[in-house]
């Protein structure tokens, strides 16, 4: 197949994969998913692998497992969501995102068994659903010595939760889609728990004390090891570097002092203590105790990015995309940017999804920003402008606020804001308030990546 007729085929099946139920339209179900496996021999039973859930930094997470992982030899699979700039980036082998002709190739292959499984349910498969499968058949047909696989919402009912993980790591848990997940800690986190499953080890980012007690009962049920940051493993010691910060880090088999870690923020350091202790755990999940070389963590550890994760996109002004998107995330991002910038002037270009806590979300930005513009972005789910200034203005004042109508327009909107200080240095754009947005200005400011 030529180059353009592959580009043709690979818009057309992404058309076609895209016009399923969107993944923000959850119905918790796994029939469907098992239905299709079932039919493709269940290629999700051919390796071993590392599940994660939680609220914020999972992404940030599976990165750096799936680094860790490679360093050590292993072929790794790695599914994340949802994607910045391609959903092929979704589906990464060895730390590339699967190409377009094996994107295609793989839905042409299960497309039939698709066709077959949508006959047998009420309901054809959602566009996550069928996606997880695809994920789990490039895996198999590598094959992968183990995936490392994100959890799209949840956990119990989220459709990659049809495999069984060796280790379950759980990430910071807050309240964020109560639309479909209970509005508790300890509810969201009885969810979570389900990926935790028999004679595995759990490994448990530092968490608030309802989720944490949910999560022990729910590992105990299923009589799953626990490993819990901030006592059998954790950051020892943190200061900042240029272009990241150095830390250290107590694992479960060792220690690792004096690492590079090119992520801002004290929650990134702890990302990392967690995946670490999430790669000892699975090194480990044998008889013996396996301890991992510390040059190799820290020679991984130092390769990590998490684009769209205070990712500085431009400089002069420096423009920087964070995907924070409920008020936990962005307490952690406001706090990162204060420790590791040194801005006199900064502006926000904020776009927020209208089922989010907004003023949860905008209230950690107040001490940050000098103004904000506020903006949608390309979802349809967006709040409108309008709507979000009058949130804004209760939480910034009149004064600080400003409206653009577009993601574009209010980034030069708010390059121009910053730029009317005079100041050659010091200055920058805060982009955030959602992944999409962060998927859109990505786009934006560094194309498409096709």
């Amino acid at each position: 197949m030529s180059d353009t007729s592959t580009e043709q085929r690979y818009a057309e099946v992404t058309a076609e994969i895209l016009s399923r139920t969107p993944e923000s339209d959850i119905d918790p179900r796994l029939d469907r998913i098992r239905t299709l496996l079932d039919l493709l021999g269940d290629p999700q039973r051919n390796f071993r692998v590392i599940h994660v859930t939680g609220t914020n930094g999972k992404t940030s997470v599976a990165r750096m497992i799936d680094a860790l992982m490679r360093a050590r030899g292993l072929r790794v699979g790695r599914y994340t969501s949802p994607h910045l700039r391609t959903v092929r980036e979704r589906v990464v082998i060895d730390g590339e995102a699967i190409s377009q002709a094996r994107f295609v190739e793989t839905y042409d292959d299960i497309r039939p068994y698709v066709e077959m499984a949508d006959a047998m349910n009420d309901a054809p498969l959602s566009f996550f659903e069928l996606l997880t499968a695809m994920a789990y058949a490039v895996f198999a047909d590598a094959p992968v010595d183990v995936a490392v696989v994100e959890v799209g919402m949840g956990g119990r009912w989220d459709a990659t939760n049809v495999v069984d993980g060796d280790v379950a790591v759980v990430t910071p848990i807050g309240i964020d889609h109560t639309e479909y997940l209970p509005a508790t800690l300890e509810g969201i986190a009885e969810e979570k728990a389900g990926i935790i499953k028999p004679d595995s080890v759990a490994v448990l980012a530092q968490q608030p004390l309802p989720a944490a007690e949910a999560l022990h009962l729910g590992a105990a049920e299923v009589g799953a090891q626990v490993a819990r940051e901030g006592l059998e493993f954790g950051v020892t010691s943190r200061e900042m570097a240029v272009g990241g910060q150095q830390i250290s880090i107590k694992g479960l088999t060792g220690s690792y002092e004096n690492l590079f870690l090119p992520l801002f923020g004290a929650h990134q350091a702890a990302n990392a203590a967690v995946a670490v202790a999430a790669v000892e755990a699975f090194a480990s999940s044998g008889e013996d105790v396996v301890g991992l070389d510390p040059t190799i963590v820290g020679e991984a550890l130092a390769e990590v990015d998490s684009p769209g994760r205070l990712d500085v996109v431009r400089t002069s002004p420096t423009i920087i995309v964070d995907a924070a998107h409920n008020p936990a995330g962005m307490i952690a991002t406001a706090a990162a940017v204060e420790e590791a910038f040194t801005f006199s002037r900064l502006v926000g270009v904020v776009a927020i999804m209208a089922d989010k806590d907004i003023e949860g979300i905008l209230d950690p930005l107040e001490p940050l920003l000098d103004e904000i513009v506020v903006t949608r972005n390309s979802s349809p789910r967006s709040l409108e402008p309008e709507e979000l200034s009058a949130a804004a203005r209760h939480v910034f004042g009149e004064d600080r606020v400003h409206v653009a109508a577009r993601l574009d327009d209010a980034i030069d909107q708010a390059v121009g804001l910053v730029e009317e200080s005079g100041e050659f240095g010091g200055i920058g754009v805060l982009v955030t308030g959602s992944v999409v947005t962060a998927g859109d200005a990505v786009h934006l400011l560094r194309g498409a990546g096709e």
